[in-house]
């Protein structure tokens, strides 16, 4: 949840601006929070820190505060933030400049860099914003690959950012054909709107009868005319009018939505007065069909087998078109003289979270000709914007023969679809731009992956072009377009995971990279491991726990039964976790992955916790009182937080405690040190202290993940020596007191009862009984 998000209307009138004809314009303010999030190093996607913001239309002005807090005191240097923005998604990133999969396409977004010390902000000023959705992601240079111990202190970053918008909120509509009269100061630009249908081709804005209010005109009246928004990747169309009359002119517009028009004043302290006038041209006109819709239902009932299927495309174009089906060859139905390009609908299924699939309705082959386009319409909504978009185009030449000289050209482009194609001209639309495939006898397949694709229609144009003037006897082929929306490039690969995140309700899904493989989708290999280093790094980390295995001897011929059965069950789960959490091939689970981490962490804590309750020397009725209640709380914080710094340190002082109490008692009571024996201390404890101490330091500051295969491995037998070292020595009276409880120790095991009753104890006495003969 949101810790604050204001979106408050203040409707407080900032300043009203009277034109010509007395209309004015009113801005109102808008406010937008997020709560403060902790900063990560980068090492992937999942340590950047995402929120989102919603710009509404007509927003004039969008500032953002970026502040980032340090949350200790102490001394953590300068590091640098690194804020990235982008409009329609999530900003695709490359901090660590690794290389991206094949056919991967993809933009950088703007991009900032603020220097920390304790508090430190800058702001981001957008004019003419475009509306929708605006990601904001921020994260700390790249991860140096130390380990930090949950718990531990550290230098931690706070990033929050706010958003401040003035928007319009009676914006002057301009009509095709109709003349505005407005005005337009150095402070106070005239701002309009003008709605582009489908369809629409072109279209121009004209600014005449330019005139300054002390009379000058002609060349005296300088204006600058903007046509689009503005966003990190694109830019309006501007031209500079110097005369009394200009005209910008945008080709392929964005269909179905709010064009912004903003004509600003060079002239400094004066008002220009001018009219204004728009005008559109669809050279595609639709075709008109009849008001039945039964036929377009049982033509998608009958070719789809899915039943979550939503029908998508504008059934107005000419959507006669046969498709090839199963049939060896199909023929495009002419077109109206008014029409220009075949639409052929198409369905889309909800496979999964962040899992679409689009297909066409008439069957998976499309008739591309040489006459005119053939389009598919793909919508995207905002959930969709988490993924990855994915087209491959295949030639079907299975019926077909096609010259070398003859290819297919398509355009795979947002917001508008490109109906020109050719070899020649990009694909790009008036404002944005798109992706341009080919495909050819010699090359038919094609492939284009677009990470994190805008919200928004995306069309698919294609079109048979010919070197020669003729195409000869071809003149339609068969193309397979195959779309859909993946959670990650080709699931991640062999050396990579895909995993969802999640910003507050927005879904999107990264790959995790793993032995030493990075990029995008976990492709690049400049710093993979070797089949042998893994296969090292298992067996290193596996079999350096066979350290326990004397620690189980000698506990075991110190009658400490329990305490081997804890080492046992430490060494057995250390060594098949670690077997199961290699990050490369070289990897064996037994059992879930979740299990073993837990088992070998409860493992862990209960064997350091039984060794120091065993060396405080207490009655076994309360010692195995002990070891039990332990247990239990051990295993409920282990569930609670499995990671946390007090499940180690929680069991290990209050241990520490118990033992140097007993410790000090007996010192007391017998009036000399304990352990009274110098080689005890010598040769076991200190020693043992030190192997303790030098794993824990190891553990805690010098594990890294280069070298955490033998670190971790050291931090193995350092663990396990000292149990070897602190275990005490078998009591002298451990039998005379039942502690064998019918065990005795030769060269062989054997089992004894000696059923005897002295109190509450089995036991047996060492007098003979007498008996008077009378």
């Amino acid at each position: 949840m949101e810790f604050c998000f204001l979106r408050c209307l203040l409707f407080v009138v900032l300043t009203a601006w009277t034109f010509a004809d007395d209309e004015q314009v009113t801005l109102v303010s808008e406010l937008s929070a997020k709560p403060a999030q902790k900063l990560s190093k980068y090492g992937w996607y999942g340590n950047v820190r995402l929120q989102k913001f919603h710009i509404p239309e007509e927003t004039a002005i969008a500032r953002w505060l970026f502040s980032v807090t340090k949350g200790h005191n102490f001394n953590c240097g300068q590091h640098n933030v690194t804020i990235h923005i982008r409009w329609g998604a999530p900003p695709v990133i490359n901090p660590t400049g690794s290389s991206f999969p094949n056919s991967t396409h993809w933009s950088p977004g703007l991009s900032l860099v603020l220097l920390v010390t304790s508090h430190s902000s800058t702001t981001f000023n957008v004019s003419s914003p475009a509306s929708g959705d605006w990601f904001i992601a921020a994260h700390l240079p790249e991860d140096d690959g130390r380990i930090e111990q949950k718990g531990f202190p550290s230098c931690s970053y706070f990033f929050q950012p706010q958003l401040s918008i003035r928007r319009v909120v009676d914006t002057p509509i301009l009509q095709q054909g109709t003349v505005l009269k407005q005005t337009a100061a150095p402070d106070r630009p005239a701002r309009l709107k003008f709605y582009v249908q489908e369809f629409t081709s072109s279209l121009s804005v004209s600014v005449t009868d330019c005139s300054s209010e002390d009379g000058a005109a002609g060349g005296n009246c300088s204006l600058v005319l903007k046509l689009g928004s503005t966003s990190p990747l694109y830019s309006p169309v501007t031209v500079s009018c110097s005369g009394i009359k200009c005209t910008a002119t945008l080709s392929n517009p964005p269909w179905d939505t709010w064009l912004r028009v903003v004509v600003e004043s060079g002239k400094e302290n004066r008002t220009v007065s001018f009219t204004i006038i728009s005008n559109s041209t669809a050279r595609c006109k639709p075709k008109s069909v009849t008001l039945k819709a039964d036929d377009d239902i049982n033509k998608f009932h009958g070719n789809s087998i899915y039943s979550n299927s939503t029908l998508a495309g504008n059934s107005t174009v000419d959507t006669d078109a046969i498709g090839f089906g199963n049939k060896s060859m199909a023929l495009l139905t002419p077109l109206s003289p008014s029409a220009c390009v075949w639409s052929f609908p198409v369905f889309y299924e909800e496979v999964d979270i962040l899992s679409l699939r689009f297909t066409p309705v008439n069957g998976p082959n499309v008739s591309v000709s040489n006459t005119h386009p053939s389009m598919l319409t793909y919508p995207l909504n905002t959930q969709a914007t988490g993924g990855t978009l994915n087209l491959q185009l295949t030639l079907n030449v299975t019926n077909v023969t096609l010259g070398n000289s003859s290819s297919v050209v398509a355009c795979f482009s947002p917001w508008a679809p490109i109906l020109t194609l050719n070899n020649s001209q990009p694909c790009r639309s008036g404002l944005h731009g798109g992706y341009g495939l080919s495909i050819d006898v010699s090359a038919p397949k094609a492939v284009i992956r677009l990470p994190f694709p805008p919200s928004t229609t995306w069309y698919l144009t294609m079109q048979l072009i010919c070197k020669s003037s003729d195409c000869g006897d071809t003149s339609v082929v068969s193309v397979v377009p195959e779309v859909s929306i993946s959670a990650c490039v080709e699931d991640c690969g062999t050396y990579g995971e895909c995993r969802l995140l999640r910003s507050h309700s927005y879904l999107y899904a990264a790959c995790v990279c793993k032995a030493g493989w990075s990029g995008w989708g976990c492709t690049d290999d400049s710093s993979a491991q070797s089949y042998l280093r893994q296969v090292g790094a298992t067996l290193l980390l596996t079999l350096s726990n066979l350290s326990f295995l004397p620690a189980i001897v000698v506990a075991v011929k110190r009658y400490y039964i329990t305490e081997a059965s804890v080492y046992l069950f430490t060494m057995f789960f250390s060594t098949f976790y670690h077997a199961c959490d290699q990050p490369g091939v070289a990897v064996m689970c037994i059992m879930d992955y979740d299990t073993l981490q837990y088992c070998d962490f409860l493992g862990s804590i209960c064997s350091i916790w039984v060794t120091i309750l065993c060396m405080a020397r207490i009655r076994d009725t309360f010692k195995y009182t002990l070891f039990m209640l332990g247990t239990l709380l051990i295993a409920m914080s282990m569930q609670l937080d499995r990671k946390g710094l007090w499940n180690l340190l929680g069991p290990v002082l209050c241990a520490l405690l118990i033992m140097v109490t007993t410790w000090i008692y007996r010192s007391v009571r017998r009036r000399h040190c304990y352990p009274p024996s110098w080689q005890r201390w010598a040769l076991y404890l200190i020693p043992g202290a030190l192997c303790a101490l030098i794993g824990v330091c190891l553990y805690i500051f010098a594990e890294t993940e280069d070298n955490y295969f033998y670190t971790h491995s050291l931090w193995h037998i350092l663990v396990a020596s000292c149990v070897v070292f602190l275990l005490p020595p078998k009591e002298k009276d451990r039998e005379a007191l039942g502690w064998n409880r019918g065990w005795s120790w030769t060269w062989t095991w054997s089992w004894s009862w000696r059923p005897r009753v002295c109190g509450y104890t089995l036991c047996e006495s060492g007098k003979d009984e007498l008996y008077t003969v009378t």
